[in-house]
């Protein structure tokens, strides 16, 4: 049975053309998601498809007696009402039943009361108001008579979840769901989409949750859409074949176009002497060989700048907000290189945390000791504070014009939007043109550029597209700094973190030798009526690590008195760092000479030098290092 279909879609803005001619339909059962690049026009395709958007022609049909319900990307609320009459605000007898019922509670009307009840009992909606509390319990909403205005971008979002949520529409159609939901929301999310019969439609980037929930994929790529029946492994595997099919074909449609733009040069310039039909045919095949285009590969191989023995030391931490604790002497050594996980619900103090170690807040109490090489990068939630008329080139020029690689050579800023994925028309649009995957890839840039060697991200998968994730997943494993992550990607986390901070309430961290998902292997496993917090989490096996600790109660030695560095020492570690990047250099030349080839003697001569530059460099490193601890 279908519920929904599109046919002949065409949507553009200004010269840009998002897709064309797209035809789409989703039938009952069905539950499908939307995946691609960023910018190429999936929430666009969503709000058209929900009726939020009309598209430039086209038609969008639903059938006529299923409900719909649509969670946009930044959902509108009414500001003037509770998060408990928001999420009320639907339409069915059972709702208009709990609605009387809060009311009458509310204004202490006996008479009213039990109206209310009476129809409660006859619609069988004590359940269905039981079931509201619980879904916004399970989202992170506690306090269903707060005003809407009081509330976060984050809390808004889940706010509007569960409102849809509640409803049970026939068709769900949803906008990155997972975005603002701390893990175990998003393990409740996957499961009650589960265990429900409905039908869905999304737009996520998620790659457990669309491995676990969704039987079908869709692929938004150069304005077309391409169906996939199967989960998100099977996306992948088949996307790969379409992919080595496609590159097959523009093979031969460029040998083909050779062939033919050498026959219209060799024929007479009069068109009327030459066979229309084979014109007509070379003018198409220009059209789709030129295009073409293979995928942009995002390269993050940026210079990183050196990090010393001593990192970062926190000592008996402590921060409260009013009567709420959220650290309670935590203690802990940063040592290179450190990969945490943070984790916990919302709330509990993860992006507090975070600031306080970059030094945006100040702790109540406690110490933090930065080593004299540390330099942070923070990639916060917070979206970039730009003129939206500001253009993306002049973004990046205000912050460098030219930057260095990891290899010593030298890039300018529009080479560098280029690596992330930004050509040259789109270096020229104003940041108000920009999706939002788009803003957070240039936000991405712009602190990865300052060439940071302890890198602090707090939910860095937020609107990034799949192929960006991979890529950034792939910088950090080779990144040699320290990685601090906050996530909602158990994914993402899971490829890249060693061990993970739990911040489980009171105050209390718990360091965890593992994963997230070995945490959590470790958690349910726990006898359900409860461990003390003092208990030890034994690690799992295959990472062969320590027992984890409490570390918020954990005693840390006091540091030792601090070397001072003569004068003489602190001219030699200046002067090193000059030498290595200048020793850098030259490798970097010989090894370009050495690709080129030449006779016997030189390259074996090349190859000497390269050798006698690593040990130099080696030597060099080790005793910058030392020198490092005490500046």
């Amino acid at each position: 049975m279908n519920y929904l279909s599109a046919e002949n879609l065409t949507k553009s803005y200004g010269d840009r053309i998002l897709f064309k001619n797209l035809t789409f339909g989703v039938n009952r059962g069905d539950k499908v998601a939307i995946v691609g690049a960023n910018g190429s026009g999936k929430t666009t395709l969503l709000s058209i498809l929900a009726g939020a958007m009309p598209p430039d022609s086209g038609i969008v049909s639903q059938r006529k007696d299923i409900s719909v319900g649509y969670l946009d990307q930044q959902p509108e609320l009414n500001n003037a009402l509770t998060v408990m009459e928001v999420v009320l605000a639907g339409e069915s007898a059972q709702l208009d039943a709990v609605r009387a019922y809060e009311h009458a509670l509310v204004n202490d009307d006996p008479a009213a009361l039990e109206r209310a009840m009476a129809d409660m009992e006859k619609l069988e909606a004590w359940d269905y108001e039981s079931q509201i509390r619980q879904i916004l319990g399970e989202l992170g909403i506690q306090d269903v008579t707060q005003p809407v205005h009081l509330l976060s971008g984050g809390q808004r979002k889940r706010v509007a979840l569960a409102r849809v949520l509640i409803q049970n529409p026939d068709l769900l159609i949803l906008d990155e769901p997972t975005n603002h939901l701390d893990l175990e929301a998003i393990e409740y999310l996957e499961n009650h989409l589960n265990t429900n019969n409905g039908t869905l439609l999304m737009v996520s980037h998620d790659r457990y949750f669309l491995d676990r929930v969704c039987n079908q994929i869709a692929e938004m790529d150069e304005g077309q859409l391409y169906t996939y029946k199967g989960n998100y492994a099977y996306f992948l595997e088949k996307k790969d074949e379409r992919e080595a099919a496609a590159a097959s074909e523009l093979t031969k449609d460029r040998n083909t176009f050779r062939r033919e733009l050498e026959w219209m040069r060799r024929q007479p310039k009069a068109r009327g002497t030459k066979a229309q039909y084979r014109i007509d045919a070379f003018d198409e095949l220009k059209d789709k060989v030129g295009g073409k285009r293979s995928d942009g590969e995002l390269d993050l191989n940026l210079r990183m700048t050196r990090l010393g023995s001593k990192i970062l030391e926190v000592e008996n931490l402590s921060k409260r907000f009013g009567d709420k604790v959220l650290l309670d002497h935590f203690n802990y050594t940063f040592k290179r290189p450190d990969r945490v996980g943070l984790i916990g619900k919302n709330g509990m103090g993860k992006t507090t945390l975070m600031n306080m170690l970059t030094g945006l807040l100040r702790p109540d109490s406690g110490k933090i000791t930065t080593g004299g090489t540390v330099k942070f990068g923070y990639y916060t939630q917070t979206e970039l504070d730009l003129p939206e008329n500001q253009r993306v080139i002049d973004v990046v020029q205000d912050v460098a014009e030219v930057m260095k690689l990891a290899n010593g050579d030298t890039i300018t800023a529009t080479q560098l939007l280029t690596r992330f994925l930004f050509n040259r028309q789109k270096q020229y649009d104003f940041v108000s043109k920009l999706s939002g995957g788009e803003k957070r890839r240039l936000q991405l840039l712009l602190v990865l550029v300052q060439n940071p060697n302890f890198l602090i991200l707090d939910e860095p998968t937020n609107d990034l597209d799949i192929t960006t994730l991979n890529v950034l997943e792939e910088f950090l494993l080779n990144f040699s700094g320290c990685v601090l992550i906050v996530t909602h990607d158990r994914y993402f986390m899971d490829r890249l973190v060693e061990h993970v901070f739990v911040l489980e309430g009171e105050g209390k961290v718990r360091d965890y030798p593992g994963n997230y998902t070995d945490y959590r292997i470790w958690r349910d496993s726990q006898p359900k009526t409860g461990t003390s917090q003092n208990d030890k989490p034994v690690a799992s096996p295959a990472k062969n690590q320590s027992t984890p600790v409490v570390v918020s109660s954990a005693t840390s030695p006091a540091a030792g008195a601090k070397k001072k560095l003569s004068f003489k020492e602190i001219r030699e570690y200046e002067t090193l760092e000059k030498e290595i990047e200048s020793l850098e250099q030259r490798k970097a030349e010989v090894v370009g000479l050495l690709n080129t080839g030449g006779h016997h003697e030189q390259l074996t001569a090349w190859a000497r030098e390269i050798e006698e530059i690593d040990k130099s460099i080696a030597e060099k490193s080790d005793r910058w290092l030392e020198l490092a601890d005490y500046i």
